[in-house]
């Protein structure tokens, strides 16, 4: 085992605890921050992997737009950012049950339709520019799409949600 290795093992380690914590977390801003920390680790993991483009990726997209976006959009709507006792409902066994069953059949059917999909990533294109560039707009373009029109929609619903709020104020005094 080299040292490349334990680092790997490291940084991995740290990622799947703080994302642990990103789910667990009571506090949404708390929960953010542990998904930077996570998001980082997987950055880390990539340049491990001299996956370097990758990685710069990693960081000024998710951790600089996304986790940046998500946080706008918490402090534009006003949402309850620690726990509050009205949100929460009794079903927590119920709610788990379901989302373990529905993250099985997600795995089940990723693994499916992907078991036959092969993307060469044998040095000479993996973590290069070139390399992700030619998969991402060959194999990924509908779903890089999609996610950017979430995050739009996103966003402009905290928008929409948070100037609701300021015109019903403003009718209210005057």
């Amino acid at each position: 085992m080299t040292g490349l290795d334990v680092a790997f093992i490291l940084i991995g380690i740290v990622a799947l605890a703080s994302a642990l914590l990103v789910v667990t977390s009571r506090n949404l801003v708390h929960a953010a921050l542990w998904l930077v920390v996570t998001l980082g680790g997987l950055a880390g993991e990539y340049l491990l992997l001299t996956a370097e483009f990758l990685a710069w990726v990693q960081v000024l997209i998710y951790v600089g737009a996304v986790v940046v976006l998500l946080l706008f959009g918490l402090m534009l709507t006003r949402a309850p950012i620690g726990y509050s006792s009205d949100l929460t409902g009794g079903n927590r066994w119920a709610a788990t049950a379901v989302a373990l069953a529905t993250a099985a059949t997600l795995v089940t059917v990723l693994v499916d339709a992907f078991r036959s999909a092969y993307i060469d990533l044998d040095g000479r294109t993996g973590g290069t520019a070139t390399g992700m560039g030619e998969a991402l707009f060959r194999n990924w373009v509908l779903p890089f799409e999609v996610l950017s029109v979430l995050l739009l929609a996103a966003l402009v619903g905290a928008i929409v949600l948070s100037r609701t709020e300021i015109g019903e104020r403003r009718t209210e005094e005057g």
